[in-house]
């Protein structure tokens, strides 16, 4: 009982203090277990045997994440997605109903980098003016780009994944393969969404301003807006086709499982510098630029498999499942997946990312083995019912980026989008289940 008490404080201090934000997560993942190890009876030694083990079962899922970024870092550098983006907003050609599709499109192509940031940075500045211009709410904009982007952000390359691969120590493109079809669902749903939302909006500005056509406003409505962030000196316009041909092979051999993950991505990397940038140099220029956001994913991966490493090895999350199966009823324990996964939106705000992955998820998942619950299925509960509040939570960065590009606030944006998506991430949660993903 004593080693499930430490256990459980270590967990709680950990969460504390990554919802606090007075401490990095590298700093809340390492000081806080290593105390409790020393606390728990552990010697120096055994300190190094729960690191070793930690880090062999994260380091795969850490190297991918370096190679991934700075991957779609470059192809993003060479203006791979603009011509699409630009396409899709001229050819909305100022119908509220379209604009409010093309804008899950958009941020469903700008997400498949993977970051958040770049997504936003990415499509508020190219259609927030066509927005105002057509006098529609930009909250509206804010929720479909966080909801598409949230469905995407499940690829092997999006943080969340990455962070239960590292827990379950499980083959990262094998955890996707179930989701794609959830993506899929969720991208529809999201699109009948906007579509409804649309029209909504279509409505209420016919009831307020009596009219539709203010394309007028604006002679360059149609035309892409450029990201006053993004450097025109890297763009590679015409070896657009080339990069096309090199990111889609990338994913495909991805998807196809037949190199590792990270290995997919280091041979990307090493093909995408020579062709688009000529010199040494420049080569590494890139690299330069997208290594400090690789290396802080990384970095926390890492500082991960230390606390994962001492919770397993000092026995801490075995005596915290088995006393809490002692004490939870038989019946709300064996549904606890379940009922964490509803509850998966509201924790969005109360927890970090990485609190939820690295510090819950270990011990719901342990708790569901004493009931005969996959793993997995607990995994993915997990993943389903929390991943599409990423972005309405004021616990993730990304968000308060969107607001500083879109000027709005995150108080309204949380009333106007969070119902919306808590209510899309238990539609898809019950889609999981229907469709065997997640078994009961």
């Amino acid at each position: 009982m004593s080693l499930s008490i430490l256990g459980f404080i270590t967990i709680i201090v950990i969460i504390a203090l990554l919802i606090s934000g007075r401490v990095s997560p590298l700093v809340a993942m390492v000081i806080p277990p290593i105390i409790a190890t020393f606390i728990a009876g552990f010697r120096f030694e055994e300190l190094g045997e729960f690191f070793s083990s930690g880090l062999s079962s994260v380091m795969n899922v850490a190297v991918m994440f370096i190679f991934a970024i700075i991957f779609f870092g470059i192809m993003q550098d060479v203006g791979l997605f603009e011509p699409l983006i630009n396409k899709m907003i001229a050819l909305t050609k100022g119908r509220i109903v379209v604009v409010a599709i093309v804008t899950v499109l958009i941020a469903v192509v700008a997400q498949l980098d993977g970051s958040g940031a770049s997504t936003f940075l990415i499509t508020i500045p190219a259609l927030l003016p066509l927005y105002l211009r057509l006098r529609m709410n930009p909250y509206l904009l804010l929720l479909l780009i966080a909801g598409a982007a949230a469905v995407v952000n499940m690829v092997p390359w999006g943080g969340p994944l990455g962070r239960v691969a590292s827990v379950l120590e499980v083959d990262i493109t094998e955890l996707w393969y179930p989701l794609i079809p959830i993506q899929i669902i969720g991208v529809l749903l999201m699109l009948a969404l906007a579509l409804y939302l649309g029209f909504r909006e279509k409505h209420r500005i016919l009831k307020q301003y009596g009219t539709l056509d203010f394309t007028h406003d604006d002679q360059h409505i149609t035309q892409g807006v450029v990201s006053s962030e993004v450097d025109l000196s890297l763009r590679r316009p015409k070896l657009l086709w080339v990069n096309a041909v090199i990111a889609v092979m990338v994913i495909g051999v991805l998807v196809a499982g037949i190199v590792p993950a990270a290995l997919a991505f280091l041979i990307g990397v090493a093909i995408a510098l020579p062709i688009n940038y000529r010199t040494p140099k420049e080569q590494m220029e890139r690299v330069r630029t997208h290594a400090p956001n690789a290396l802080t994913m990384a970095s926390i991966i890492i500082a991960a498999g230390l606390f994962l490493g001492i919770l397993n090895g000092t026995g801490m999350l075995n005596a915290i499942a088995n006393n809490a199966v002692n004490i939870l009823p038989s019946a709300l324990s064996s549904y606890l997946h379940i009922i964490i996964g509803i509850l998966g939106v509201p924790f969005d705000l109360l927890l970090s990312t990485d609190a939820y992955y690295f510090a819950l998820l270990p011990v719901v998942e342990q708790i569901g083995l004493s009931f005969g619950i996959d793993s997995l299925s607990t995994a993915y509960a997990m993943i389903i019912g929390n991943i599409v509040g990423t972005f309405v939570s004021p616990l993730a960065p990304a968000v308060w980026l969107a607001l500083g590009l879109s000027g709005l606030e995150m108080g309204k944006h949380l009333k106007y989008s969070f119902f919306w998506m808590w209510g899309l991430s238990i539609v898809l949660l019950g889609i999981a289940i229907a469709i065997g993903i997640i078994t009961i």
